[in-house]
C-alpha cells in the first residue's frame, strides 16, 4: 500500500463517539487526508440533538451511511449493526476500521471487520470497571481482544492490556485520551453559548445533573432512589437536568417535574454542555465521558455508580462514587465534595492523568507509520 491509495472506515454511533472522532477528524483535514475515511453511523443515537444537529455543530463531515438502528434490546441492536456493517465493509475493502470506546457500535464494528480480516483500531483501549455486568464493559473487553491496533488514554489503560496479555507485540500505544484533544478545542469555543443567560442561571449557582446508563434507568429502584435524591438536593440548589433520550422515555412520573428547582431541560449541544459543566457548582452523573469533563472543567464530580473506569479521578479526590441506593447517598457525597474539594487547600487537579491534548495526532502518527499513508 502506498501513499493516499490507503483507505479506512470509521464507525460511530452515539454522542461521544461524535466529540473523539471530530478531534481525530481535524488531524485528517490538517494533514489533507480526509478522503481516506469513510463514516458509518449506526443511528445508536437518533435524537437529533444527540447527532444530525451534532455533526454540524462539531464541523465533522456527514456520515455516508446511516444505519438507523434505534435502539432496542443488546443483542438485537448489536446484530442488526452487524449485518449492514459487513455489507458495506465487504463492498468498501478498506485497509482498516476504526472504533471508539465501549458501545454496541463499536462492538458491531470491531466484530464485522475481525470477521472479514479487516484489522481493527480500537480508540480508547484498555479501560476496565472490573464490573462484566455493564455492557459497556463487556464491549471494552471484546473488542481489545480483537484489534490489532490499541491506541490507550492513560497508564492505568495500558497496565491492564499489559495484564491482559495484549502487550506481546507492538499493538499497544498509549497517545492520552482524544476527548482531552476536543475539550481544550471547543472550550475555546464555549465562551460564545448563551446557554446560561437562556437558562437565567448564574455561575456555581447551579448543579448539573445527567443520568442515562442502562441500571440506572432500567432498574425501577435504582431509578426511583436516583430521581428521589435528585429531588431533594434540589431544595437548596437549583438541578439542571438535561434529557438523554432513555431518561426522557423512562420519566413517566410527573412528579419528578414538580420539585421544587430540578429543571429538566431538552438534550444540548456539546458547545452548551461544556458551558454548563465548566460552571456548575457540582456535576452529578454516571456518565463516562462527563466524569472526565469535569475533572478537565476542575468542578467537583459526583458519580451515580459504583464503579468507573476512569479511576484516576477518583483516586486524586475531584470524583465521588455514590451508592444510589443509599438513601442520602448523593446528599452525603455533596457534604464530601464541599469539605474535601472545595476547601482552597486542596487540588486534586494538579495532575493530568489524559495525555497533553496531542492523542489525535499521535494517532495519526502512528497509523501513518503502520499502514504508509502519505502524509
Amino acid at each position: 500500500m502506498e501513499g493516499s491509495q490507503v483507505n479506512f472506515v470509521t464507525i460511530v454511533g452515539n454522542r461521544p463517539q461524535f466529540i473523539k472522532m471530530a478531534a481525530v477528524q481535524r488531524e485528517l483535514e490538517r494533514r489533507g487526508l480526509t478522503d481516506a475515511n469513510t463514516i458509518i453511523h449506526t443511528g445508536q443515537h437518533y435524537d437529533e440533538n444527540m447527532s444530525a444537529d451534532f455533526f454540524g455543530e462539531l464541523d465533522i463531515p456527514l456520515p455516508s451511511a446511516n444505519l438507523c438502528v434505534g435502539s432496542g434490546p443488546h443483542g438485537q441492536m448489536t446484530g442488526r449493526m452487524l449485518e449492514k456493517i459487513e455489507n458495506i465493509l465487504r463492498r468498501l475493502s478498506p485497509d482498516f476500521v476504526m472504533v471508539y470506546g465501549d458501545t454496541n457500535s463499536t462492538l458491531a464494528g470491531a466484530l464485522a471487520a475481525a470477521k472479514l480480516n479487516i484489522p481493527v483500531v480500537h480508540v480508547e483501549a484498555g479501560l476496565r470497571s472490573g464490573n462484566m455486568q455493564m455492557a459497556e464493559e463487556v464491549n471494552r473487553s471484546v473488542v481489545d481482544h480483537i484489534s490489532d491496533i490499541l491506541f490507550s488514554p492513560c497508564n492505568m489503560a495500558t497496565f491492564n492490556l499489559m495484564e491482559e496479555g495484549m502487550g506481546l507485540v507492538d499493538s499497544i500505544h498509549q497517545v492520552g485520551d482524544v476527548m482531552y484533544d476536543a475539550f481544550l478545542y471547543y472550550s475555546q469555543i464555549a465562551c460564545q453559548s448563551t446557554i446560561l443567560d437562556d437558562l437565567n442561571l448564574k455561575p456555581k449557582e447551579y448543579y448539573l445533573a445527567t443520568v442515562h446508563r442502562t441500571e440506572n434507568i432500567d432498574d425501577s429502584d435504582r431509578f426511583n432512589s436516583i430521581m428521589e435524591q435528585l429531588g431533594a438536593v434540589a431544595d437548596g440548589m437549583d438541578v439542571i437536568v438535561p434529557l438523554h433520550p432513555r431518561l426522557k422515555e423512562r420519566l413517566t412520573d410527573a412528579s419528578f417535574y414538580c420539585y421544587k428547582g430540578t429543571y429538566p431541560i431538552a438534550p444540548v449541544g456539546y458547545i452548551d454542555m461544556l458551558q454548563l459543566e465548566r460552571n456548575a457548582q457540582i456535576i452529578i452523573t454516571d456518565s463516562g465521558g462527563v466524569q472526565k469533563e469535569a475533572y478537565w472543567s476542575h468542578v467537583p464530580c459526583i458519580t451515580l455508580r459504583d464503579e468507573t473506569e476512569w479511576v484516576e479521578t477518583v483516586k486524586c479526590g475531584a470524583n465521588i462514587l455514590v451508592d444510589v441506593m443509599k438513601s442520602k447517598g448523593i446528599q452525603d457525597a455533596l457534604v464530601d465534595n464541599i469539605e474535601k474539594i472545595i476547601d482552597l487547600h486542596r487540588d486534586p487537579w494538579k495532575d493530568d492523568y489524559y495525555g497533553d491534548g496531542t492523542a489525535s495526532s499521535q494517532i495519526l502518527d502512528t497509523l501513518i507509520r503502520r499502514f504508509d499513508i502519505a502524509d
